[in-house]
């Protein structure tokens, strides 16, 4: 049996990557929130779902936590490929390649744990190892006119609440991406050395202090969170 490899992002480049694998026996699994796309591919893959890759539930539902590979070969909705890379590394993903068109889309990328990215403007194939995230902070990152990506430390009084209490989508109408977490740990020696860890939060995962959120939503949203507390 051949690999099982899911796209997500049927447009040309994505059509594209699913008829190649399929002829090099490759299992496919093509997903798009567009009907006319998924019609388009259904009879070349092994299977062709219809779904917002973007709601973590359904994508959830669509058990891609088993494939092999998952290609994000979204390209026209910056935000959406960011956020689909993000759940798929959350749901347990092993290995996840993700297309980028702008050197910032490739930044983030990076940032957010893709195994592999592939940035088509400047080199195809570019190979990325998760150990090469940037320590330095990000402040923010435009993503379209009116979303951005921020990295904003968590605020003292929120530390020791879970992400469900906090609840971002529904009191601020922004979405923890991953955050970023300071351990100290004893090396070989027995001296105390700083390690930086990227983490997928579940819904119970207690934030503490000094953790950097890695955030997307409306500057003037992600400003509210900040400002006014839990």
């Amino acid at each position: 049996m051949g690999k099982s490899i899911a796209v997500i992002g049927l447009g040309v480049f994505g059509r594209q990557v699913c008829e190649v694998l399929t002829k090099k026996g490759a299992e496919v699994i093509a997903i798009d929130n567009n009907a006319a796309l998924v019609n388009r591919v259904k009879d070349i893959v092994s299977q062709a779902i219809l779904l917002d890759s973007t709601d973590e539930d359904s994508l959830s539902e669509a058990s891609l936590d088993s494939v092999d590979t998952a290609i994000v070969a979204i390209g026209d909705n910056i935000e959406a490929s960011i956020l689909t890379t993000a759940l798929l590394k959350q749901l347990g993903v092993h290995h996840v390649i993700a297309r980028a068109v702008t050197k910032i889309h490739y930044q983030v990328l990076k940032k957010i744990g893709a195994d592999e990215i592939i940035n088509i403007e400047e080199e195809q194939g570019m190979r990325v190892a998760l150990n090469l995230i940037a320590p330095s902070v990000m402040e923010k990152v435009q993503l379209s006119r009116e979303i951005i990506l921020s990295e904003l430390y968590l605020p003292p009084e929120k530390s020791h609440m879970t992400v469900q209490e906090l609840d971002f989508e529904k009191k601020y109408s922004i979405r923890l991406v991953a955050l970023r977490r300071s351990l100290n740990q004893m090396d070989s020696e027995g001296l105390n050395i700083r390690k930086e860890i990227l983490l997928f939060p579940e819904s119970g995962e207690e934030l503490l202090e000094g953790d950097v959120l890695i955030m997307v939503g409306e500057e003037k949203n992600l400003e509210l969170f900040q400002k006014n507390g839990s």
